[in-house]
């Protein structure tokens, strides 16, 4: 069946990428792996794939047929396909994958051709239940290009089932600037580090592959790259100035702090921060096992946009709805631990995606004295302003502040003892985002806040304080209603729910905080000051508050 003609400039642009071949606008696998695809679906009585040795020998074998060996894998993966699949893997679940599990995959993979193909046929009818038709089908997602793709659940799984078998290209996925999207460093990486750790993080996907393997699911996940254009910005909201959050009069939004709890288990339908690398992903498929890296555990689905998005610039962000969890856990870093099963509850919207909604932010790394200078506390907060977006919301940020950067306002006067009050503005924004704190009350689009916690913080090495207050700026500019905070008991942000209550209090507006943080960063920096930013910001007199509620 032929591809649309439409969809062929899309298909051009991530066939390279592919393990697939093209001709006369069909999709197909060479003869030879159909065949051994055809006896690993037939089982391990007819295929002989019953270990994980006679799986990477299959592995290999399928990459001889795409003419792959010259793009060598992890020089240890074979031994970790060996060391989980037949020593860590018990022998009921050895039985089960090999029996069940390896012939559904390799059934999946003979349908790849044909899903990809229809998938391209229909991203454009998809796309037409919402507004205007833009492109949703699979391509390369450049950078500093704002687009989207809306993939299927089973597509999805063929594509991460082609990551585990190792058969995508890698070649040019470098120049690209592409993370790696086989799965042979993470197998690798075990044998090598023998590590419970790495183990995990396996068994998350191995689970992941045995669900979908059993019923697939029939949803679909969006990936968009976001942007904020550096120039010719008609008809978009550009990167933001020193002087557009200076001016803004926009009023800062709710916020609320969680000393316990995950982000990826709110309640409020929030769009939930990844601490990203700016390569999407991490280290989730090599070593790495913090926030982002375990969050792509859980949620296998976020590895497909490491196949066709490019690492974020300073003016990107990369937006996914709709990946379901399949996995709980216990633990993090060295300590994480497969934790079983997880049934998604979450809602379905009217695309077919589930109601998780996630934003990938990368921030500054091992930042040091710089992140107190002004430009990188504008590339912070202005990269947090482009996760947190929404596009939906563009006439009233037309309306409502982005006209505001023109508005010259008078912000000179930035002491504590004389601090600037908006009322009319905070009443008018306490009258659009009035509704109570709670899942009933979030039906509507203009209801989701932001569910984050110490982004760019621990192993980025980043201020806590100062990080926190830039997210609570960014998502207020962005006409979000509430920022949920979830510390993790962090100490430097002990009395960070006093203190966003002593500002909300005073009715100040982003501008307003702006300059304070901005004030506080120029006399750290010129070693004026050596106190967090908590204690520069509040008096005496209510720092004595907090210290008796302590």
């Amino acid at each position: 069946m032929e591809i649309e003609i439409e969809s062929r400039e899309d298909l051009k642009s991530i066939l390279p990428f592919l393990p697939l071949l093209l001709r006369s606008s069909t999709l197909f696998w060479p003869s030879q792996v159909v065949e051994t695809l055809k006896s690993m679906a037939a089982g391990p009585d007819h295929s002989g794939v019953n270990s994980g040795e006679a799986l990477f020998h299959s592995i290999s074998n399928i990459r001889n047929s795409l003419s792959l060996p010259n793009q060598r894998l992890a020089s240890s993966s074979q031994h970790g396909y060996v060391l989980f699949f037949d020593k860590l893997m018990s022998e009921t679940e050895s039985t089960q994958w090999f029996r069940e599990v390896i012939p559904a995959l390799g059934n999946l993979l003979l349908q790849f051709p044909s899903l990809l193909e229809a998938h391209y046929r229909n991203t454009d009818q998809l796309a037409s239940k919402g507004s205007g038709k833009p492109k949703t089908g699979l391509r390369l997602l450049a950078s500093q290009v704002a687009g989207t793709v809306y993939l299927s659940q089973e597509l999805i799984g063929a594509l991460l089932a082609c990551a585990f078998f190792c058969l995508f290209p890698v070649i040019d996925r470098r120049v690209q600037n592409l993370p790696t999207i086989n799965f042979d460093y993470l197998f690798a990486i075990l044998y090598d580090g023998r590590s419970k750790m790495q183990e995990n993080k396996i068994r998350c996907l191995v689970h992941y592959f045995r669900r979908i393997c059993s019923s697939i699911p029939v949803g679909f996940v969006s990936f968009e790259r976001k942007v904020l254009p550096l120039n010719n910005c008609a008809g978009y909201f550009c990167c933001p100035k020193a002087n557009f959050w200076i001016n803004s009069t926009i009023p800062l939004c709710q916020f609320r702090v969680k000393d316990s709890g995950l982000i990826e288990d709110q309640t409020f339908g929030a769009l939930e921060v990844d601490f990203a690398n700016e390569y999407l992903g991490g280290g989730a498929l090599h070593s790495g096992c913090v926030q982002e890296e375990i969050r792509f555990m859980i949620n296998p689905e976020l590895i497909t946009g490491m196949l066709f998005l490019p690492a974020m610039a300073d003016n990107e962000a990369i937006e996914i709805v709709g990946a379901e969890r399949f996995s709980n856990y216990t633990g993090y870093a060295f300590n994480f631990c497969f934790a079983g099963n997880h049934e998604d509850k979450r809602e379905i919207d009217s695309l077919g995606r589930h109601k998780t909604f996630i934003t990938a932010i990368d921030a500054l790394c091992s930042p040091g004295m710089r992140q107190y200078r002004l430009e990188f506390l504008l590339r912070e907060v202005n990269k947090a302003f482009c996760g947190f977006f929404d596009q939906s919301k563009y006439d009233h940020y037309k309306s409502q502040f982005l006209e505001s950067g023109e508005d010259v306002t008078d912000h000179t006067d930035t002491s504590r003892n004389n601090l600037p009050v908006h009322e009319s503005i905070s009443d008018a924004r306490e009258n659009y985002f009035g509704r109570s704190l709670t899942p009933e009350c979030l039906d509507h689009k203009d209801d989701i806040g932001i569910a984050t916690g110490n982004w760019g913080c621990g192993a980025f090495g980043g201020d806590p304080q100062v990080k926190s207050i830039i997210q609570w700026l960014a998502a207020s500019q962005a006409l979000r209603p509430f920022v949920m905070y979830y510390t993790i008991g962090t100490r430097p942000l002990h009395h960070l729910e006093k203190v966003s209550e002593w500002i909300l209090a005073h009715k100040w507006t982003v501008g307003d905080l702006w300059s304070m943080l901005v004030e506080y960063c120029s006399q750290i920096s010129n070693g004026q000051t050596h106190v967090g930013f908590f204690d520069w910001l509040l008096p005496a007199s209510s720092k004595t508050n907090l210290c008796c509620l302590s």
